[in-house]
């Protein structure tokens, strides 16, 4: 375990000298950048700006959200390292950043340039199927794909993306084979589901499930552990014998190098936002779990996550993007 140890370490900044501790007693000394690597408005967006108006509260410092969009999010993180390491930029970050130092040959990071603060949210997702589709469950969906050896196809955004991973996942336990097609975005996808005109995708809740109330859609299967909340009635994949648990998270991310007291000052603060009801009731809506950290429980999910991307990107033969 030593190895994990010293990792923790690096990403949660652990050693302060007298330098860092200095700067942590004058921390915020001025505006405060919480940047977002996705537009305005999605899930990454939403939670940012709740977060922001709770550490401008608490740092009486402006807490100035900056969407920086591009490049699945590396735009944004880049910007985040290229700034003073004291804690007055921070990242909306999320299993995404892990994930793509696997998924692009030329990322210009490592993990261990990200410090965690903690995280503030894990969303699980849904397998969604047409209005008139005959699958009513997941076996139903596999017995389909058995007849039709690749005839199925299944909407994903870019390879190597959740919406790509998830049905490859789906294939191998279950032993079929589907047609991926590529789209500009979950929404496009779904839109072509709820038409008929492509077969499965896998979705985020807030996208899946205000089509399933309005029953222009099927939600077949959750990709949880445990049935959730916001759909009791759903069986997840497990349950059906689908051997497959997927979730992504997000959190609030410093660059390597912060001073650790900055790092556990910032830990409280955020805790603190997502303990509030405006933070729970929104993302609750959305099916979204609420759920903040401590610093070193957020850095070992942090290298735990780029190693399972790794490993499963891997496993599933999805080769690294240029």
């Amino acid at each position: 375990m030593q190895h994990v140890v010293v990792r923790l370490c690096v990403l949660a900044a652990c050693v302060a000298g007298p330098g860092a501790i200095a700067q942590a007693q004058t921390f915020p000394s001025k505006p405060v950048r919480m940047l977002v690597g996705f537009p305005a408005g999605g899930p990454s967006d939403v939670p940012a700006r709740i977060i922001g108006q709770h550490l401008q509260t608490a740092l009486g410092q402006p807490v100035v959200v900056e969407n920086k969009t591009g490049a699945a999010g590396m735009i944004a993180l880049n910007e985040m390292l290229a700034q003073p390491r004291d804690g007055h930029t921070l990242l909306l970050c999320s299993y995404i950043d892990p994930t793509n130092v696997h998924l692009y040959r030329k990322a210009a990071y490592k993990v261990e340039d990200l410090a965690p603060v903690s995280m503030i949210t894990k969303a699980y997702y849904a397998i969604v199927v047409p209005p008139d589709s005959p699958a009513n469950n997941i076996k139903d969906f596999i017995a389909l794909a058995k007849a039709k050896p690749g005839q199925l196809n299944y909407g994903k955004v870019g390879s190597g993306s959740v919406t790509e991973i998830i049905p490859r996942q789906i294939e191998r336990e279950a032993g079929i084979r589907m047609t991926g097609v590529t789209f500009r975005g979950t929404g496009p996808a779904l839109q072509e589901v709820l038409a008929g005109r492509i077969d499965f995708a896998v979705s985020p809740l807030s996208l899946a499930m205000p089509l399933y109330n309005e029953k222009k859609v099927k939600v077949i299967a959750m990709t949880s552990p445990e049935r959730l909340k916001i759909a009791p009635d759903v069986p997840t994949l497990n349950e059906q014998g689908v051997n497959v648990v997927n979730y992504g998270w997000w959190g609030v991310c410093a660059a390597a190098g912060t001073p650790r007291p900055i790092l556990d000052q910032l830990n409280k603060q955020v805790g603190a936002a997502v303990a509030s009801d405006q933070f729970r009731t929104t993302m609750e809506k959305t099916g979204v779990i609420p759920e903040a950290s401590s610093v070193d429980a957020f850095g070992k999910l942090i290298v735990d996550t780029a190693a399972d991307a790794g490993k499963t990107l891997k496993e599933l033969g999805i080769d690294p993007l240029d």
